[in-house]
């Protein structure tokens, strides 16, 4: 048994929506396939994984310097005790040969990629879906029932308050309760009408996340922390810096309610200093860190270990990113959700065609793997990769 190669390729996810920081008219994503030796119902089990939205593809450094260390080790060494399948964690080992610790820059985003393939892989030989594997494996109860929200809302030419109420209503119309905006790209005025118009729309049968993208300087933060506090709202996402773990920990004295911030924070150390600095409270904020471009599930679990020594439950993390990867974990290890993207990213976001949202929860169907073969459009996409 052994991975006889990894292949990449760098797929456009363009649009021309944007945030308050960036647009996303030149955006990209790589694709990766792990192709193993291994053979399940008359086909060769290959592993996929991609990188989340908001970061660009990794190309280079997969091709360049990680899919080697892994091509190039002894095969035996890749294996589980047993040597009955891959062990992601020595996979991710081998992966992190010589490379200095800190300065995580894209290297986590590569090597979160490479990761989600190889766990794909593990849970196709298993036979199990991934949710399945990782209860087993680490001693929880799987639970396929799932809350998700839907991540919209974004900048958009020409697009009015009318046009923002009925993208939300749509939301509505397919299950959810929560859906999220983005605020930070116009001005707090502005930003206070669309607020207004959505929650005129949804009423009472949903609740509304504002998301600012990591925009603000304090003083703007707290000028809309001011402001947000008199609306109902579900969280106030990522006002500032996502290292500006002062900034983060000064804004709780401005906004009683919920905040959520993590989904550019890429390792379990940086999710320590979030946990002493940033002023989170474990009773009502939430975690957005995202295994896709955070070195991967083998990272993510030592980051839920951190969790856990203070005093946070799995049950606050709710995974940036809306991918099937990040369903499994919440599925598996008993996360608190995960976001959506109903009608962006195509074909990576979403959920496999049989999987519909209702009163904001999906039900993870039972497929080998993460359960890319569910999705039509992706896994017609993957296949032109390996097989």
């Amino acid at each position: 048994m052994q991975i006889v190669d990894i292949v990449e390729v760098t797929k456009p996810i363009a649009s021309p929506i944007r945030n308050a920081y960036i647009d996303f008219s030149k955006m990209t994503a790589s694709l990766v396939a792990v192709v193993t030796d291994v053979v399940r119902d008359g086909r060769r089990v290959v592993g996929y994984g991609f990188n989340s939205n908001g970061r660009y593809g990794q190309g280079g450094l997969i091709r360049e310097r990680f899919r080697d260390r892994v091509l190039t080790a002894d095969p035996a060494s890749l294996l589980n005790e047993t040597g009955d399948n891959l062990d992601p964690h020595r996979i991710w080992a081998t992966l992190m040969q010589n490379e200095k610790p800190g300065g995580h820059g894209e290297r986590s985003v590569a090597v979160g990629t490479v990761d989600m393939a190889i766990w794909d892989a593990v849970a196709k030989i298993a036979e199990k879906p991934l949710f399945h594997l990782l209860a087993d494996a680490y001693g929880g109860q799987a639970n396929p029932k799932v809350f998700v929200y839907a991540a919209g809302g974004y900048y958009y030419p020409g697009k009015d308050l009318l046009a923002l109420r009925a993208e939300m209503r749509g939301y509505l119309n397919r299950g959810y309760t929560v859906v999220k905006m983005k605020i930070g790209g116009a001005s707090i005025d502005d930003d206070r009408a669309r607020i207004e118009a959505v929650l005129d729309e949804i009423g009472s049968e949903a609740q509304l996340a504002v998301d600012a993208n990591g925009r603000f300087d304090l003083e703007t933060a707290i000028a809309y922390a001011k402001m947000l506090r008199e609306y109902p709202l579900f969280w106030y996402e990522e006002a500032g810096d996502p290292l500006d773990y002062q900034l983060q920990a000064a804004l709780a004295d401005f906004y009683p309610s919920a905040m959520a911030t993590g989904e550019n924070l890429f390792s379990h150390q940086d999710a320590k200093n979030l946990l002493r600095y940033g002023g989170m409270r474990p009773d009502r904020d939430w975690l957005q860190f995202d295994c896709a471009l955070s070195y991967g599930l083998v990272e993510y679990l030592r980051t839920l270990d951190i969790l856990k020594t203070h005093g946070w439950s799995p049950k606050r993390c709710i995974p940036h990113g809306g991918h099937q990867m990040s369903l499994n974990i919440a599925a598996g290890l008993g996360l608190g959700g995960n976001e959506s993207y109903p009608d962006l990213f195509q074909p990576y976001g979403g959920f496999p065609d049989s999987v519909k949202v209702k009163d904001g929860y999906i039900t993870m169907p039972e497929l080998p793997g993460i359960g890319f073969e569910g999705k039509s459009d992706l896994i017609s996409v993957m296949r032109d990769l390996a097989e």
